[in-house]
């Protein structure tokens, strides 16, 4: 998947984009025709940088509802000829989810094409398992046929249909199927959930990993291995040495993480910085002077896992460094650093919103950090962050970042919060948000009364909303 182009975070398109609040709001104001159109541009061409983990579906749901929007270009989108040609979930699964949720608010269309592109589209099983969550018996029994005939009854498909069984995300069709009355349906469903349990048993049997009795040196040449084949194992294979190291082979596991080979230097790190051994410091300075790549990578994590007083105090030192250690040492004292770090924390911060932009991951933590030691002279940046950002789980930390740094929070970027696509963002603003904007006790009103929303936000919600406030 291409890299999404985001634009401008004054524009509605961009906001929408981005989840924000705000889109909704301007989104409601603006000629409903360019509203529709910047809204059915998100949802065929999914602006998130993370879309397994960024959520956007029912937050441009809940807009396809204010908006009385159609959903002809979501149609042409799912049924288009790219879907044969790009096989991508990335492509269709946004489309799908914002349909699974119209549906869930009573939109018949949505079901339709759920059901239709289910039986005949490329990102079937995404569909299904839209429809295990909002359709009724009898509508997952239609697609029975269609979906099983996409696996040919030969021994290569029905390997697939038990991989198909054995990986769905919601088992309730699949269920469905095998009880019914079609015996021909429930037989080929039966054998294939059979033959997915095995294979789950049988990969389990077969693992090639650790084994009892490894020596420190077996330990080493497996992460090694793995790092030849393209795979980081150093992470599995420090707590291995967990498992098999004592206190005779303290000194081998030294010289690994000096002058080791890269898996074993790795390694050596990760199980040294763990076990807080009081070489880790040392190692880790001199990994970053002199090692590969990985090498830097794998000591610089390993110095941000350690809770020890030592590695605070290094912090300090280390955080004037202009290199990757240094950064390191910034998001350690974010995390457990006390009052007199805020400095630190706060120069940090800004180097990397000035290097690296609005969306250098190394901010995820700074944020955090900041709003943990109540930097008030950072809402600025908050605020810029909050902004700019096009990740919205950035954009929920800097929130509530701000609601520890920022008194104007409640009444400015709280309000628009309601309405953001990320609901831990939403739980920060119905607890924070200034009621004598109506439109804060309107969107909290929608909240607590929408089946869609999380549990979380409704009981902030509720604790804003006494008993004697007017029925919703």
């Amino acid at each position: 998947m291409f890299e999404p182009v985001i634009a401008p975070s004054g524009t509605l398109l961009g906001l929408l984009q981005r989840g924000r609040g705000d889109g909704t709001l301007h989104a409601l104001t603006a000629p409903r025709a360019e509203a529709l159109a910047a809204l059915n541009h998100c949802v065929l061409s999914d602006p998130r940088h993370d879309w397994q983990v960024e959520n956007r579906s029912l937050y441009y749901a809940r807009l396809y509802l204010d908006l009385h929007g159609g959903l002809d270009e979501i149609e042409r989108h799912l049924f288009a000829p790219e879907d044969v040609l790009d096989t991508c979930e990335s492509r269709t699964g946004l489309a799908l989810a914002v349909l699974g949720h119209l549906a869930s608010y009573g939109r018949r269309d949505a079901l339709v094409l759920l059901r239709r592109y289910a039986a005949s589209g490329t990102n079937w099983a995404w569909a299904l398992d839209e429809l295990a969550l909002r359709d009724d018996d009898a509508g997952l029994r239609a697609l029975a046929a269609p979906v099983l005939a996409r696996f040919p009854a030969d021994a290569e498909g029905e390997a697939e249909l038990a991989a198909a069984v054995r990986d769905a995300f919601e088992p309730r069709p699949w269920r469905l199927w095998a009880e019914d009355s079609r015996t021909a349906i429930a037989a080929r469903v039966r054998a294939a959930q059979e033959t997915g349990c095995f294979d789950r048993w049988q990969r389990q049997m077969d693992s090639s990993g650790p084994r009892p009795g490894w020596s420190v040196r077996a330990v080493f040449d497996w992460a090694q291995q793995g790092l030849d084949r393209g795979a980081a194992l150093h992470v599995p294979a420090a707590r291995c040495l967990m498992a098999v190291a004592g206190p005779e082979d303290r000194a081998e596991i030294l010289d690994a993480a000096r002058a080791g080979g890269d898996g074993a230097r790795c390694t050596a790190l990760r199980y040294l910085a763990d076990g807080n051994d009081p070489d880790a410091l040392d190692l880790i300075e001199g990994a970053v002077a002199d090692g590969s790549a990985a090498v830097v990578e794998a000591a610089v994590d390993a110095f941000e896992r350690m809770r020890s007083v030592a590695a605070v105090e290094r912090a300090r030192r280390w955080a004037h460094r202009p290199d990757a250690l240094g950064a390191a040492a910034g998001r350690v004292l974010a995390c457990r650093g006390g009052a007199q770090d805020s400095d630190l924390v706060l120069a940090a911060l800004r180097e990397a919103v000035r290097g690296e932009g609005p969306d250098a991951p190394t901010l995820w933590t700074l944020v955090d950090g900041t709003g943990r030691l109540g930097i008030a002279c950072a809402a600025p940046v908050l605020r810029h962050i909050y902004r700019e950002t096009a990740s919205s789980h950035l954009r929920g930390r800097a929130a509530r970042a701000l609601a520890a740094t920022d008194p104007s929070f409640p009444a400015g970027f709280a309000v628009e919060c309601l309405w953001d696509c990320e609901e831990s963002t939403r739980e920060v603003a119905a607890r924070h948000a200034e009621t004598g904007d109506a439109r804060v006790v309107d969107q909290l009103r929608r909240l607590a009364a929408d089946p869609a929303e999380e549990a979380e936000v409704q009981t902030a919600v509720r604790s804003r909303i006494g008993p004697d406030m007017p029925a919703v």
